[in-house]
């Protein structure tokens, strides 16, 4: 079974954490997991309002560590995908949160499938979003 090489959204991230069958299935899965500093931000973020800041980051730091896993930037490239994301999400009237246009434009950039359970990336034209193994299968 070949599976498509993906990108997670912050709440992926946190269902795997949080071992929901589905995301444990698609990391187990998939042959390279990217991440990038916008997701890496949000889960900073949320780690720092918690009880468990320096477990959750030690926990990141394992994962990031992983030969499969790789994080990418977002970068003058990125910048150009978010336009075009931008501009399709205003043209149909349906916009979604800023951060996500940037995981979506990254994603798009480097040809990845987004892992995420935000129903809001369906809207990106050329995107492949799901949270099902089956949703990435090539």
């Amino acid at each position: 079974m070949a599976v498509r090489e993906i990108l997670l959204d912050t709440n992926a991230y946190t269902a795997f954490k949080r071992n929901v069958p589905e995301a444990v299935e698609i990391i187990r899965h998939a042959p390279i997991i990217s991440i990038n500093s916008i997701v890496l931000g949000e889960l900073l973020g949320g780690f720092a309002g918690g009880t468990r800041e320096a477990l959750n980051k030690h926990e990141l730091r394992q994962f990031l560590g992983s030969t499969r896993v790789r994080v990418i930037e977002v970068d003058e490239h990125t910048a150009e995908f978010y336009a075009m994301v931008y501009r399709s999400l205003r043209q149909k009237g349906q916009p979604i949160p800023t951060n996500d246009m940037w995981i979506a434009a990254n994603a798009l950039q480097h040809s990845l499938a987004v892992v995420t359970y935000d129903r809001h990336f369906q809207f990106v034209d050329g995107l492949t979003v799901g949270n099902r193994l089956s949703d990435f299968i090539i």
